[in-house]
């Protein structure tokens, strides 16, 4: 354990990215910290033709879901059905190349993660203990750390929930929230004793102390190896496997009726029956990404992932006894946008399916700004304005403008046809030498999880044949010297080959393109930037502009677009929406005798602030009814007004006066009460039901 594998020494990769809940579309946080640097590593181990298996899916059980699908008055299942379809598309059209894309309600997940956590069961490797946790009396319904809001301990937020603080970050337990409330009826929660298995994590410690804390201390992100060992040092502690809820994987044992897998335990064993379909799909033996020792595996995830896949899962496959560990968890750290933190909740984001159809045909420029920005050893800024700078200074002044100016000289000066190279200066030969030398440059790179330095080095190589192309100016020498200007552009294409190979993994669309105008098939990685690639008389095709310039206009749509979404959340954040009562019956609401009336009379209730006393036509009887309203409204402006009335409201006396029944009213976010009253003049006495 004390030192890592040499590459060559794996004979197949099993590469994981984390499974995004289906509960909302993907974000370029998403992107930033998870999916593109995964795709770049598979597609350049694919490139170096290493055998891989890259697996995506939907995590689609946990609490969030249950909670967008009570909001929006729809099943679970509808919600991660419409989501999930939603964000596999968009990894389609923006090129993360997965060998498989499933998701956790499948069956053939479920029957994984039952069979995973019923050989724990039987092997004793599961404890299980009674302990109390909340409970929403009002629902009759134990209550996930998401169903539970109150004020945060360590910032004072007001709206944190059960499991983290959105506002400042930190993770919390429902039992340090300040005042705690139940989502579901806004009822302060009982605790309440239920029984569930635990995963004894404080067994694995040794274990893990050895494989982390020593095997891998030096090759492991110093973000991830801290995090590890934070949590390592101050002792592990038994963790739930099992939760109260009616959406998940069943829990596969007897006396576990109403109980669930924990979203943590189910969702990783994700990975493995993914794996299962894709042997399904393609009838390639599984079992050997997962349990050979010359298998490397690697978790490309975000830091907020960090224990679950360094700590848990790993303790998890320790326990089952078949699996291999991962090799490298190279986690990121967090993607902010215009200098605010990213989230879901205040749409604070931008999303990756409104990009694809604000920005088409522009994949490449994104997977670029954000590799460019990744946030690997810190936090990092997304802007629109570096976004704009990324492309017009670097892919579309550099790449694009170097490639360019290669093929429209090629045709002007030798009709498309590659030139032959005659003897070549030295210049010509260290530029060569230079060239050759990138794939490993840039794969030293890769195989070390620096995806930024990786990029920055591909960008070099463009540099490297800008520089060339600009030093010989060989539309200054065609007319005296045709010859030295062949050689200076044969080295030129050979550039541009190399280019078009080695950016397949960080700009795939741009690759493809650069491969159809070059007339290229793709070559090995290893070959991509050998100096005759492209042959003497090769015919190449019509130049096409590889990226276009984007304009002011956009990027300031793009910032007003979010100055709006900032605007909106303020709004919003001034509203303090009461939480939902107690569910009634139908035949309560049936009792209520609910109609139209007029106001015929209004005063002021002598020696209060807030009453007026209200002659109403009920449209059966004239009727008093003492209303709270006098802070709003005067009595010459209620005077002839319908209004709804609760007309069998048992009668009671208030100051003095008795009032028979209840108009009803809305409160708005300022404070103001507004008249509930039909469209048009309705008879007095009309029932609403």
């Amino acid at each position: 354990m004390d030192q890592q594998k040499s590459p060559k020494s794996f004979k197949r990769y099993t590469v994981t990215s984390a499974l995004p809940y289906a509960n909302g579309p993907v974000h370029i946080g998403h992107l930033a910290g998870v999916y593109v640097p995964a795709d770049i590593y598979a597609r350049y181990l694919r490139a170096r033709g290493r055998d891989v298996i890259f697996i995506g899916g939907s995590d689609e059980h946990g609490v969030p879901i249950t909670i967008k699908a009570r909001k929006e008055g729809v099943t679970p299942q509808d919600v991660v059905d419409k989501y999930h379809y939603m964000i596999m598309e968009s990894f389609e059209k923006f090129g993360i190349s997965f060998d498989v894309y499933s998701r956790t309600s499948a069956d053939i997940h479920h029957s994984t993660a039952s069979d995973f956590f019923r050989k724990l069961y039987e092997n004793g490797k599961l404890a299980e203990k009674e302990s109390e946790q909340f409970f929403d009396e009002a629902n009759n319904q134990f209550l996930a750390d998401r169903y539970i809001t109150g004020t945060c301990p360590h910032c004072s937020y007001e709206k944190a929930y059960g499991d983290q603080c959105e506002n400042c970050g930190t993770s919390l337990s429902p039992n340090d929230l300040i005042n705690p409330k139940s989502v579901l009826s806004g009822n302060k929660p009982i605790m309440k004793k239920t029984k569930h298995w635990y995963l004894p994590l404080q067994d694995y410690e040794p274990m893990l102390r050895q494989w982390i804390l020593e095997g891998h201390k030096h090759d492991w992100k110093t973000n991830v190896y801290g995090q590890c060992k934070s949590w390592i040092d101050q002792g592990l502690q038994p963790r739930a496997v099992t939760r109260d809820l009616d959406w998940g994987v069943k829990v596969p044992v007897e006396g576990a009726d109403g109980k669930v897998l924990y979203v943590w335990f189910d969702a990783p064993i994700g990975y493995i029956s993914a794996t299962r379909e894709w042997s399904q799909e393609t009838g390639k033996d599984w079992e050997p990404y997962w349990k050979s020792d010359d298998s490397k595996l690697v978790h490309f995830i975000g830091k907020d992932n960090i224990v679950f896949h360094c700590i848990i899962f790993p303790s998890m496959l320790h326990a089952e006894g078949s699996y291999i560990l991962p090799e490298n968890v190279p986690a990121n750290e967090f993607l902010n946008l215009e200098g605010d933190k990213i989230s879901t909740s205040r749409n604070w984001a931008v999303w990756l399916h409104e990009y694809l159809e604000e920005f088409p045909d522009m994949q490449d420029v994104l997977r670029y700004a954000l590799c460019a920005a990744a946030p690997e050893a810190k936090d990092n800024d997304f802007t629109w304005k570096d976004f704009q700078a990324r492309n017009n200074n670097e892919l579309l002044a550099i790449y694009g403008n170097f490639v360019n100016r290669t093929l429209v000289l090629t045709h002007k000066y030798f009709d498309g046809k590659v030139p032959a190279r005659s003897e070549l200066s030295d210049y010509d030969k260290k530029t060569i030498d230079q060239m050759e030398k990138y794939p490993e440059i840039i794969a030293k790179s890769l195989e070390t999880y620096r995806f930024r330095e990786a990029l920055s080095e591909l960008m070099n190589l463009a540099r490297l044949g800008n520089k060339y192309l600009t030093d010989n100016e060989p539309w200054k020498l065609f007319k005296t010297d045709p010859e030295r200007v062949a050689t200076i552009l044969n080295i030129n294409l050979q550039i541009c080959g190399a280019l078009a190979v080695l950016s397949e993994p960080f700009l795939p669309f741009t690759s493809r393109k650069l491969l159809e105008m070059l007339s290229l098939e793709m070559v090995s990685w290893d070959n991509g930037a050998k100096p005759e690639i492209l042959k003497a008389g090769h015919i190449i095709n019509q130049p096409a502009l590889l990226f276009s310039k984007i304009e002011d206009e956009q990027i300031q749509f793009q910032i007003e677009k979010l100055q709006q979404t900032r605007e909106v959340n303020q709004n919003e954040e001034s509203i303090d929406v009461n939480p939902l009562k107690e569910d009634i019956s139908y035949e309560d609401f049936a009792r209520m005798d609910l109609r139209i009336a007029t106001i015929t009379t209004a005063e002021k209730v002598a020696k209060t602030k807030k009453l007026l006393k209200l002659t109403l036509d009920s449209g059966v009887d004239t009727r008093t009814v003492v209303s709270g309203i006098a802070e709003c409204f005067t009595p010459e402006e209620v005077i002839g007004k319908q209004v709804v009335l609760l007309a069998n409201l048992r009668p009671k006396v208030i100051k003095g006066i008795e009032s028979y029944g209840m108009i009803l009213m809305a409160e708005g976010q300022d404070k103001k009460l507004t008249f509930l009253h039909p469209g048009a003049v309705i008879k007095n006495g009309s029932i609403i039901s």
